[in-house]
């Protein structure tokens, strides 16, 4: 009898053991779950600041490039007098955060026009990020996308009339801001647009 007691004691304090051990457990689980929610809120919080951090850099960069350049129309343009060609140009802009300016109705042409005129003189010629290069007479954009906006001269050469030698697009300030075919290795400057956001 006395060794039916020692025994019933004996389980009776592994079942309470084991009992207390898994509730710890259950418990630590918990300060585990609690403790990586905690982390991933964290985590989150770092990413927002970081994304918001990124944010107002760009905000800062696109005001001074809009300091230095010209603002009009949700757009800021910065013009470059050095000569390069369309695709150095183009490189130029991509590395400042912009593309190369692509007038998308006759506003933006003509505010484009009056910038080039004054930053860079009346009888200047800028590249445009307009090209066909990929499908002869098919003008795209810097996204590829199809133009839907077009101000080529007409009236006295009838342009675009380079075909495959001439595949890159340029905005004359002495032909009021028509637009003319060349060949992209040529040199010219070129002014880049970003977008205000």
């Amino acid at each position: 009898m006395e060794f039916r007691r020692l025994c019933l004691v004996l389980c009776l304090f592994c079942f309470a053991q084991v009992t207390y051990q898994q509730k710890k457990q259950r418990q630590a689980n918990k300060a585990d779950v609690v403790s990586l929610k905690m982390y991933e809120d964290l985590k989150k919080s770092l990413q927002d600041v970081w994304q918001e951090i990124n944010h107002l850099k760009e905000q800062q960069a696109l005001q001074t490039i809009c300091l230095k350049g010209f603002k009009a129309l949700n757009k800021c343009f910065l013009s470059f007098p050095e000569a390069n060609t369309y695709h150095a140009a183009s490189d130029t802009c991509i590395s400042q955060g912009g593309t190369l300016s692509a007038p998308e109705n006759g506003d933006e042409n003509d505010a484009l026009y009056d910038y080039v005129r004054k930053s860079l003189g009346s009888g200047s010629e800028v590249w445009i990020g307009i090209n066909d290069m990929a499908n002869e007479g098919t003008w795209v954009d810097m996204t590829g996308s199809r133009i839907s906006f077009k101000h080529w001269e007409t009236e006295i050469t009838t342009q675009p009339d380079g075909g495959k030698q001439e595949n890159c697009a340029y905005l004359s300030a002495v032909a009021t801001g028509k637009w003319f075919d060349k060949n992209c290795r040529e040199t010219l400057p070129f002014v880049c647009q970003f977008a205000i956001v």
